[in-house]
Order: C-alpha cells, then structure tokens, then sequence
C-alpha cells in the first residue's frame, strides 16, 4: 500500500466504555510497533484529523445522526435486545445479531425534531427486500438482502454514544478513508454501512475482507475463545519474523 502512494491510518474505536481503556490503548501501540506495523496518520502522529480515539468525536458524531434525522431514515427505538428476542419466531445463531421484528418498528415519523439522541436507542431503517451488492477486492462479488439478512439496525446508542456502524461511517468519511480492510466477519456491516453512506450521499471506500484467523480446530480466535493474543507469542519469546512466517499468520 505504501508503494502505491497510500496512507496507512490507526483509529482508535475506544467507543465500550467497559472494555476500553487507556492502558489497553496504551499496550495496542507497543504490541503494533512490535510486530512490525508502521502508521502515518493516528495516535502519536497527529495530522488533520487527530485526535484518533473515537471517545472524543462526539459532536462529529452528533452532527451526522442529525443529517439522518433531518432525512426521516432514523427514529428512535425504546426495545431492548430481550423485547427483539421475545418477538421474534425464527432462531438465530448465538454470535448472530437478531434481526430486528418489522412489528416493532414505528411508522415514519417519530423522533423527528428531536434536538439530541437523548437516554434511548436509535435505529436506520432498511429498505426490506432491497439488495445491496458490492465487489469485495478479496471475496469477489458480495450480496446482502436489507430485511433478510439483517433488519433495522443501532446507529445511536441509549448510554449516549455512537453504534459501530454510525462510527466508522462518518470517522472513515472524515478521514477520507479509500480502502477499509477488515475481517470477512463484517461483511454484513458492510452492507448496512453502504446503506447509511447512500442515506448520507457519500462515497464509500474500497473494501478487503480477510479471511478469519484460526485455531488448529478452525476456531475463530478471539477473547472469548481464550485465544493467545498477540502479546503473549510476545512473552513466549517468539519473534516478529516467526509470527508472520507462521501457518496461521498465513490463512
């Protein structure tokens, strides 16, 4: 990517206020720098867009969840992920998001002259049955169906903070982000995110979705697994060189 004139930005998403904090931060850097990863823009850089913690992006934040209100394609969402459970019919796997109950959404209208978000959750609403299709630069041609796939979905928060996909969004628009690479996991928020570029009339970047990085059983490795993180190949006394030369680094 740097061969080719691009700019490698590092953002911190330090948004759940549970899991995220400055020395988690802090040991994100030492273990990137480690492993060999050099960024041009973000913590330690700074540049136009600093600072890079999305904790301090709010009125950013603020001022796009009211260009979607103006627009009519948010409301707010009162239910909480047990009233989406106890409404709907068809299971759903355990690391899946339910699909939102179209009986539970509002007619258009509500939440409209809202000056703030306020104490309770805000929703996009998809357009059911509408396909979104994108060429993704690893996986080739991707396709979703709004209303099948996923439904009305978090943009805003009830403890007073940005979802995910409203986040990234507006940070990557900000930033002028041309290509995201992530894990193939996201390929869904990826749909949902184009849907809020198009309500926002914005032009998406390019995506690379990775293939997921797993155990010798072909599990996903990830906290809750009790997967090794990076950190502790570090301690072990294994080498940037060996990590990257090894099998799983490869997949």
């Amino acid at each position: 990517m740097r061969a080719d004139g691009g700019t490698l930005v590092l953002r911190n998403e330090d948004l759940d206020r549970d899991r995220c904090r400055p020395e988690f931060a802090a040991a994100m850097l030492e273990d990137l720098r480690w492993i060999g990863l050099r960024w041009q823009e973000g913590p330690d850089i700074g540049g136009p867009f600093a600072p890079y913690d999305q904790s301090a992006r709010q009125e950013w934040y603020l001022s796009v969840w009211k260009q979607l209100l103006a627009q009519g394609t948010i409301y707010p969402s009162p239910h909480s992920r047990r009233d989406v459970e106890q409404c709907l019919t068809a299971p759903h796997a355990e690391d899946q998001e339910p699909i939102f109950p179209v009986e539970l959404r509002p007619p258009v209208g509500p939440g409209v002259g809202e000056a703030a978000p306020g104490a309770v959750n805000w929703r996009f609403r998809v357009p059911d049955g509408r396909q979104i299709v994108f060429h993704d630069q690893c996986l080739g041609p991707v396709e979703r169906t709004a209303g099948q796939d996923f439904g009305d979905f978090l943009i805003w928060r009830k403890d007073g903070l940005p979802a995910y996909e409203l986040a990234v969004v507006a940070d990557d628009h900000a930033m002028e982000i041309s290509e995201v690479v992530r894990g193939a996991d996201l390929l869904t928020s990826t749909a949902r995110q184009l849907l809020l570029y198009e309500a926002l009339g914005w032009t998406a970047p390019a995506f690379y979705h990775c293939p997921l990085l797993c155990d010798e059983n072909g599990r996903r490795l990830a906290k809750r697994t009790s997967a090794a993180a990076l950190r502790t190949f570090r301690e072990q006394g294994m080498t940037p060189d060996e990590l990257r030369s090894s099998p799983a680094w490869s997949r």
